[in-house]
């Protein structure tokens, strides 16, 4: 179990002034023994291209203390053997990140102006994350997946694990009536006599429900803004979600005593809920676009995209995920030049576009070649 990966609280502290240079390393990583006996040395070879970047414009001693926190992740062994399928590394002056990702990400070390956070708006933009809700009077936990893996993810301290922590002293005393026959799930619970008892342990349950719906909501779902997956006994889905107050409840769900699945099936049984609207969000980006270009509201040619960004008129812009321009961005004009990431100047056009959207209060989409709408790398959608 871990911590979430990256939200975006990560990239509002990513987009902010920071002095140069920044650093920003990105690591496919592997999860078991033996694909993972490389990684350290592929980092290794990051790092010393990032210090060699650094060099060609920085002194020692000022390129060892932004490269020294890099340096000691590298000896951390038990890191090292508690990755996931990818890794991002950023760090500048006063500032270093360590986030864990769900997909591989292409290798890059690059030192520049500003952080390369494309892969990050990939991972946090796509529409194919979702975190599940797996809720039962034993063991409340929440994963975080996508299409391809799903983890548990480290509950806020706020956060009741069953309902006794939710309800303490409140809980009626001592639930003496309930026997439990199989399953750890609140609906394997069988109640014997005492109708008021029962009526009382109705209302410790909904109390539950809430106490649940407002934690997960406040603590969860909002700073990761992730659709949300019930996973819970089919009797719970309907009073659940009547008492729910959370915009990111989902209306389907997983209805089942999901306590003997693995991780990898509850992962199958979410993607089934999450992947229809995955496609439909697809879908709607690329027809927007059209429908936009038509009306001569969109545009795919880069320069007029970065002109159409440094003016505040970029909507919503989309990205190819895999794709790299190198090259720098005059922000206040526009203007690009192509160039190369070796300089510790130059970062990717792509990423110091998105950048630049996102700050003017725009949307970024980073999406994968075959849902793209356009061949060029980009897509724009204007506001005016």
């Amino acid at each position: 179990m871990t911590e979430p990966s990256a939200t975006h609280d990560d990239v509002k502290v990513f987009l902010a002034a920071h002095r140069p240079p920044c650093l920003s390393l990105y690591l496919h990583t592997h999860r078991h023994h033996p694909e993972n006996q490389q990684d350290t040395i592929r980092y290794k070879n990051l790092l010393k291209a990032l210090e060699e970047s650094l060099l060609q414009r920085y002194s020692l001693s000022e390129t060892n203390p932004l490269l020294e926190p890099f340096r000691a992740l590298a000896g951390d062994r038990d890191f090292w053997n508690h990755t996931w399928d990818g890794l991002a590394v950023l760090g500048a002056a006063g500032l270093f990140r360590v986030i864990k990702l769900q997909r591989p990400v292409s290798e890059l070390a690059v030192a520049a102006d500003s952080f390369h956070i494309k892969p990050l708006l990939r991972i946090l933009q796509s529409a194919d994350r979702y975190q599940v809700l797996r809720l039962n009077r034993g063991r409340i936990q929440l994963f975080e997946g996508n299409r391809d893996h799903l983890d548990e993810v480290e509950l806020a301290a706020a956060v009741p694990r069953t309902i006794t922590d939710a309800l303490g002293d409140e809980l009626t005393e001592p639930h003496q009536t309930v026997t439990s026959h199989g399953g750890t799930g609140l609906g394997s619970s069988m109640r014997h006599g005492h109708g008021s008892k029962k009526d009382e342990i109705d209302i410790d349950e909904e109390r539950f429900f809430r106490a649940v719906d407002r934690s997960i909501l406040d603590h969860h779902s909002r700073p990761s803004g992730l659709p949300l997956i019930l996973a819970a006994l089919t009797e719970y889905h309907t009073p659940f979600r009547r008492l729910s107050h959370s915009p990111f409840l989902m209306d389907s769900g997983i209805e089942a005593d999901t306590s003997s699945l693995t991780t990898g099936q509850l992962r199958e049984r979410a993607w089934a809920v999450a992947e229809p609207k995955y496609r439909a969000r697809l879908r709607k980006l690329a027809d927007t676009f059209q429908e936009a270009h038509s009306k001569g509201m969109a545009v795919d040619d880069l320069a007029r995209v970065a002109r159409a960004a440094t003016e505040s008129r970029v909507e919503s812009l989309l990205v190819e995920a895999e794709r790299q321009i190198p090259g720098d961005l005059d922000r206040r004009t526009g203007n690009i030049t192509l160039g190369g990431l070796a300089d510790p100047h130059v970062d990717d056009l792509l990423d110091d576009l998105a950048e630049l959207v996102l700050s003017r209060g725009g949307q970024v989409f980073v999406v994968p070649a075959v849902d793209m709408p356009t061949t060029t790398g980009v897509a724009a959608t204007f506001r005016f």
